[in-house]
C-alpha cells in the first residue's frame, strides 16, 4: 500500500490529459506517508484523516492550507527517518498547493 502525490494547477482528471495540469508529483514515499497518515482517526476533524490509502482524495487550495498545519504535529509521532521524510514531501506540496490559486493536491492510493 503506498500513497503517491500529485501537485495539480487545475482540477485533474484520471486520464492522462490530467499531465497537462501537473505542476509537481512525488513518487518515492508512498509506503512510507501510508504508514504515517494511517495513525489519524478518519473521523476526526483533520484533512489528513480524509486521505484514503486505497483510492484518489482531492484537496483544493483551502483544505491544502488547512492539512499542513496537521503535518507538524504529525511528524513529532513519526516512528522513523522515512515516515518523516514523506512527511517533509507532503508539508512542500501542502504549501505550494495553498500558495497556488485554483490548484489542487491529488493523493492516489493503491
Amino acid at each position: 500500500m503506498g500513497i503517491e502525490l500529485e501537485l495539480h494547477s487545475g482540477r485533474p482528471t484520471r486520464s492522462r490529459s490530467s499531465r497537462g495540469t501537473l505542476l509537481r508529483g512525488s513518487y518515492e514515499h508512498g509506503e512510507a506517508l501510508a504508514r504515517a497518515l494511517s495513525t489519524l482517526d478518519r473521523h476526526g476533524s483533520g484533512k489528513l484523516g480524509w486521505v484514503d490509502p486505497y483510492g484518489d482524495t482531492l484537496f483544493n487550495e483551502q483544505e491544502a492550507d488547512v492539512a499542513r498545519q496537521e503535518v507538524a504535529a504529525l511528524t513529532q509521532r513519526c516512528i522513523d527517518e522515512q515516515q518523516k521524510a514523506a512527511l517533509l514531501d507532503l508539508a512542500e506540496l501542502l504549501e505550494a498547493c495553498a500558495a497556488t490559486p485554483g490548484s489542487y493536491l491529488w493523493f492516489m492510493g493503491d
